[in-house]
């Protein structure tokens, strides 16, 4: 007994796009826009190498000045003075310790959200772009 079920895979796919019409895909604007699209990426990159090193350098220059005056307290503390003496001198050592710890804290995570918003500014714009470049693609195509 024959199925009486006709197969959903049974078509004609030439008839099915007959009708349907590719305008000539322009290569070389495809390439170009992919050039660009590395280019940015290459660009963007390059900035957050350059910024990655940058904080490198200034967290060791702030290291070596924490060292520093880590270096000038431990000397304060092997001169012979009494227990109030030291505890003022901790002190007041302490504070602007602190404050320099807060402020270099505040001047590297600042660099760093700059490098970050740079490097996604490139890449933003870029995106942009090429939403641009393929509307421009497809207007000629909607015109025929």
């Amino acid at each position: 007994m024959a199925d009486a079920r006709s197969n959903p895979f049974d078509f004609d796919v030439t008839k099915m796009f007959a009708d349907f019409r590719f305008r000539p895909f322009d290569v070389e604007a495809a390439w170009a826009a992919q050039r660009r699209n590395l280019e940015a990426l290459s660009h963007a990159n390059q900035l957050a190498v350059d910024s990655a090193q940058a904080l490198a350098r200034r967290q060791i220059e702030l290291t070596r000045e924490t060292f520093e005056g880590f270096s000038a307290l431990l000397r304060d503390l092997t001169t012979p003075s009494s227990t109030e003496d030291r505890i003022a001198q901790n002190t007041d050592y302490m504070k602007p310790m602190i404050e320099k710890g807060v402020s270099h804290g505040r001047e590297i995570a600042s660099s760093a959200t700059k490098a970050g918003t740079e490097a996604a500014e490139v890449l933003h714009r870029r995106a942009s772009e090429s939403l641009d470049e393929m509307r421009a693609f497809a207007a000629p195509q909607a015109a025929h």
